[in-house]
C-alpha cells in the first residue's frame, strides 16, 4: 500500500507541494490568525511549521548528496519549538513570501536528487534519504489539512492513507488486534495479536483517525482503542 519508489514518492511530493504553494496567495490576516484544528496552534503555528520541517528535510537531501550526515534541527527541538513561536506572529504577506521562498527550496532539493541517491545515509532516525523524503510527505499532507484552508483527508491518495497506517501501526495498544475495514467490507489494514478490535470508515479517515486526527465523519465498528505515542 506504501508508496516507496522514489520516482512515485517524487511525484507525490511535486503534487503535494503544487497543492499548498496554491493555498498560498489567498492568505489574509485572519487567515493565519485564525486557530487551526490542533490545540493550542492558530494556522500562523502550523504555517510555521510547516515552513521550518519542509527546510529542515530538505537540507538532508542536499547534505546526502555532499556525502555528509547532518542534524534535522540546529539545536534540535528545542530551537524547532522555539521558531515556530517566533514565526507564528508574522503577518500574512510575510507568511507568504517565506513560504514560497522555502518551497522554492524545498522542491528544488527533492527534484535534484537522482535514483542513487535515495540510499544515502541522513542523520533522520539515522536512516537513508528515503526515509527523510517519506518523513516530508506526511507533514506535507497532514499539515496541508491541518490548515483548513479547503484540501481535506478525502484528498488523500490510497497510497499516502495507507502508508500512513503503515507507518502508525506502532500507535496501537500492543493488546488489541485491530482491523480496519472500508465501508464496502474491505478489510484493508491489521495489527497485532491481542483483543480483536474492528474499526469500519473510510481510508483516509482511518489513517486520519490513526494519525490523531479528527477523522471528516464518525467512525464505525467498535469502541476506538486509546493510541499510544507517535514514533
Amino acid at each position: 500500500m506504501t508508496t516507496t519508489e522514489p520516482a512515485a514518492l517524487q511525484r507525490a511530493l511535486a503534487a503535494g507541494q503544487d497543492r499548498l504553494r496554491a493555498l498560498l496567495p489567498g492568505l489574509t490576516e485572519e487567515a493565519v490568525r485564525a486557530p487551526s484544528p490542533l490545540p493550542g496552534w492558530s494556522r500562523g503555528h502550523v504555517l510555521s511549521h510547516i515552513e521550518g520541517v519542509g527546510l529542515a528535510l530538505a537540507r538532508q537531501a542536499r547534505y546526502a548528496q555532499r556525502g555528509q550526515r547532518i542534524e534535522v534541527y540546529d539545536g534540535g527541538r528545542p530551537a524547532r519549538d522555539a521558531a515556530i513561536e517566533a514565526g507564528h506572529r508574522r503577518s500574512a504577506p510575510q507568511f507568504t513570501a517565506a513560504l514560497a521562498a522555502a518551497m522554492d527550496e524545498v522542491e528544488a532539493s527533492w527534484a535534484a536528487l537522482g535514483a542513487g541517491d535515495w540510499a544515502r545515509p541522513v542523520r533522520y532516525r539515522d536512516g537513508v534519504l528515503l526515509d527523510a523524503g517519506l518523513a516530508w510527505w506526511r507533514e506535507l499532507e497532514i499539515h496541508t489539512v491541518d490548515l483548513d484552508l479547503g484540501p481535506a483527508f478525502a484528498d488523500w491518495s490510497a497510497e499516502f492513507s495507507g502508508h500512513v497506517l503503515e507507518f502508525l501501526a506502532v500507535r496501537i495498544p500492543p493488546d488489541v488486534r485491530l482491523t480496519l475495514t472500508t465501508q464496502d467490507g474491505e478489510a484493508v489494514f491489521g495489527h497485532g495479536g491481542g483483543t480483536p478490535v474492528k474499526v469500519t470508515g473510510t481510508l483516509p479517515d482511518l489513517a486520519a483517525w490513526l494519525a490523531g486526527r479528527h477523522p471528516s465523519a464518525p467512525l464505525g465498528g467498535d469502541p476506538l482503542p486509546q493510541l499510544g505515542p507517535w514514533p
